[in-house]
């Protein structure tokens, strides 16, 4: 079995496959040059593996590709698959997120934009529809933009219960569905906002990142704009898991495919310069649900490091062991065969890397 790395970069997408258990690779890209490819999806649950970019272009704007033969033709409708209908009054920026569902849903994928909305594609991504009742959520006047921009960068659905769907965003928060998207709540409790006079705020929150784990699937991991935060009851409520940590900041948030408790993450200094924590390229790793952390660094570049590792720039395959990716704002890319234990490089020289994602396939 081989290996697909998709590597989304600010001008185009690169495709690195391993067919030797990850220990060498060959990329080939950039597919789209010159258009900053924000969400990238390897959707494995049909015979033949489908890729699904989503792409911004300077002239021609936001659009999402399809590929059900990895990568070496595209489908790219002429009219942009995801569009707010024009009664809304918006526009759309770009597709942050695409999410397959789960395998009982074979066509259904998710997608998360800015501005914050979610939108569903029952053909397997090459046509959406604007969930309305996130959309007119009362909320929605209230959510702000973060640094990013104000985006739907986080879908989970449930992998056991279809009725359940959980998003988050930037700047807002955390909100669930637990009729298939019906309706939506704010699941935020124990998450401070300390920018707000109201630290502990219904909704408000600056969420960058949050995974789902593999085993527990009520069990969420959030990395926050200042702070780390564990839930066991699919986001009813949060707890700190911070301790351990060089720095409670940070964009990306992986969780482990195939081991409870396992997770990654990559710790920034604090948000007025965003560099690496202590200037050094580390990931760090909780095998207990983040009651303690360890720092990886084995075959990493030495200090000084000064490059950020973006929110979506990290992901983890469904091999075993799992390998574990991540690429930097300089345009290095990097994977872990043994779960973090040592890394190698996959390229260099890229563009900035802005998200990553892999499968074996």
């Amino acid at each position: 079995m081989a290996t697909l790395l998709a590597i989304g970069t600010a001008k185009g997408l690169f495709l690195a496959t391993s067919a030797d258990d990850r220990r060498s690779w060959e990329v080939t890209g950039p597919h789209f040059p010159m258009t900053g490819v924000y969400a990238v999806a390897v959707d494995t649950r049909r015979s033949t593996p489908r890729l699904l970019a989503g792409m911004t272009n300077s002239h021609f704007g936001p659009s999402v590709a399809t590929s059900d033969d990895l990568g070496v033709s595209w489908d790219e409708p002429d009219q942009a698959p995801v569009a707010f209908p024009s009664d809304t009054g918006a526009t759309l920026g770009r597709v942050w997120q695409l999410t397959p569902a789960g395998p009982d849903e074979p066509d259904l994928v998710w997608a998360g934009t800015e501005p914050s909305a979610l939108f569903r594609s029952t053909d397997g991504g090459r046509s959406f529809e604007l969930i309305r009742s996130l959309w007119d959520h009362p909320h929605r006047q209230q959510w702000d933009a973060g640094f990013g921009g104000q985006a739907v960068h986080t879908v989970l659905p449930h992998p056991r219960d279809p009725a359940r769907l959980l998003v988050a965003m930037s700047t807002g928060g955390v909100y669930r569905s637990q009729d298939a998207g019906v309706s939506w709540a704010p699941a935020n409790t124990g998450i401070r906002a300390y920018f707000l006079p109201d630290e502990w705020p219904e909704f408000g929150q600056c969420v960058h990142k949050v995974a789902r784990d593999a085993d527990d699937p009520d069990r969420l991991y959030a990395q926050n704009h200042h702070g780390v935060y564990r839930s066991d009851d699919d986001g009813t409520t949060w707890t700190s898991i911070a301790d351990g940590l060089p720095s409670d900041f940070g964009f990306p948030m992986v969780a482990h495919q195939g081991r409870a408790g396992v997770v990654w993450t990559f710790p920034l200094v604090a948000d007025g310069e965003r560099f690496p924590a202590d200037h050094r390229c580390r990931v760090f790793r909780s095998v207990d649900a983040g009651a303690k952390w360890e720092p990886l660094s084995v075959g990493l570049p030495e200090g000084p490091f000064y490059p950020a590792v973006l929110r979506d720039a990290m992901c983890a395959d469904d091999a075993t062991p799992g390998g574990v990716y991540f690429g930097t704002r300089s345009g290095e890319v990097y994977a872990s065969r043994d779960e973090g234990d040592s890394w190698s490089q996959v390229a260099a020289h890229l563009p900035d890397v802005l998200c990553v994602r892999a499968a074996v396939i």
